[in-house]
């Protein structure tokens, strides 16, 4: 995809920003806000599987969005607390100039108070990382890096096309280190087309001989619109069979546990201190800010979006917020199945107590069924109730979704 001119035309512009989600809906003495996601779009080349708003800019904006961007920064800021969490994703966030990627650091830092021990994330492609990039990014005070690797066999890279030099993974990593950056990550991708589990093996000694304290490591998924799924259904590859993929699953756990990292969420695994707060939040649906074109947000109960065409956020500034095309209001039934959706995941699973009193306030009439389907998960050995949370077992990971499923329409009817 060249730039965003590719992209579907809107019949009309959105005329709704977050002006009147932050500015008006959330009502006075609302519990401060202390995350903020930022999304930068620009991309070298768009991989195959990504479903995130990202393109290759052919006309020069990186400027244009920044200062844009700054703006709403200013905007959205007296929404926020002392911020404890920032994520900058994308998209390639270390793709952007030195001048707008200097903006882009400085209007953060302007527009927000940051706590003391304020974890700040950069993903980065490997093949953006240079000196000079990292110390920027740790003299403003980004403390973690999160380095897209997805796999180090050439030929898996071509099936995903992810254009990187696998070499330059660990390149990242040095230099990452070398600045200062303490926390380090890394993201792999497996169950790729004719990716074996020796293959895997071979990608996960790669990752564990590196300087990290995180990693991250998702089964190939192939979202809807993608160039990847249009390939599969075209019959380009085949793709791998549930039974090899759920081996890889408890093979990277067994992998990870071996080497001193904890799966603290399903599909992400960390060293003792090295777990991301950031997306904690996004799991424990707690609340964050949202900047930047694409960007998603939660504030107050509700859910919103940034429209996902670069030409309109630069074009629609209503004294820097932003133009939105989603946005649900609060709903504490959505909420309810949200955190079992997202909790269940975790190592530290859901509070009992405070799920029941949830469903008993949301949905009074479905409390005894989400009851019932907890005894019967546990019962069948998937789920176990330890120190007063709905925790999955060893056997439940692997059906993890199936079970949320079943708890989700307990609740929802």
């Amino acid at each position: 995809m060249p730039d965003d001119t590719a992209l579907p035309v809107m019949r009309q512009r959105p005329t709704r920003t977050s002006r009147h989600i932050l500015g008006g809906t959330i009502g006075v003495g609302h519990q401060p806000i202390r995350s903020l996601y930022v999304h930068v779009p620009f991309c070298a080349h768009k991989c195959h599987y990504c479903d995130f708003y990202s393109f290759v800019d052919n006309r020069g904006r990186q400027r244009a969005f920044a200062e844009r961007l700054a703006r709403e920064f200013d905007a959205i800021a007296p929404r926020a607390g002392t911020l404890d969490t920032i994520f900058i994703g994308g998209g390639t966030p270390t793709l952007l100039e030195p001048e707008p990627l200097g903006l882009v650091l400085d209007g953060i830092r302007s527009a927000f108070d940051l706590a003391d021990g304020a974890e700040w994330t950069t993903e980065c492609n490997p093949e953006t990382a240079t000196p000079e990039l990292m110390t920027a990014l740790a003299a403003a005070g980004v403390n973690r890096i999160s380095i897209g690797a997805q796999s180090f066999n050439p030929s898996h890279l071509r099936t995903l096309e992810r254009h990187h030099d696998p070499a330059n993974v660990a390149k990242a990593v040095e230099l990452a280190a070398a600045a200062g950056i303490g926390h380090r990550s890394v993201d792999l991708i497996f169950a790729i087309p004719r990716q074996t589990i020796e293959e895997l093996d071979d990608d996960l000694d790669r990752v564990f001989a590196l300087e990290i304290d995180h990693l991250s490591a998702y089964s190939l998924t192939y979202e809807p619109n993608t160039a990847m799924t249009k390939r599969l259904e075209r019959g380009e590859f085949i793709p791998a069979t549930d039974s090899l993929e759920a081996d890889m699953f408890l093979h990277v756990r067994r992998r990870a546990a071996e080497a001193g990292f904890d799966a603290y969420e399903i599909s992400n695994f960390a060293k003792p201190g090295g777990g991301c707060r950031h997306n904690l939040a996004y799991w424990r649906q707690d609340e964050w800010l949202a900047a930047g074109p694409s960007a998603s947000g939660h504030a107050g109960g509700h859910r919103y979006k940034n429209v996902p065409r670069l030409d309109d956020y630069l074009a629609i500034d209503d004294a820097g917020f932003a133009p939105v095309i989603d946005h649900e209001p609060p709903d504490p039934s959505r909420l309810l199945v949200e955190r079992l959706m997202t909790g269940l995941r975790l190592a530290e699973g859901l509070d009992a107590e405070r799920m029941l009193q949830a469903c008993e306030a949301a949905a009074p009439d479905r409390s005894g069924e989400l009851l019932a389907q907890v005894n019967a998960a546990s019962d069948r050995g998937w789920l176990e109730t330890s120190a007063g949370r709905w925790i999955l077992t060893d056997r439940g990971v692997l059906l993890a979704d199936g079970i949320a499923a079943e708890l989700m329409a307990a609740v929802s009817g």
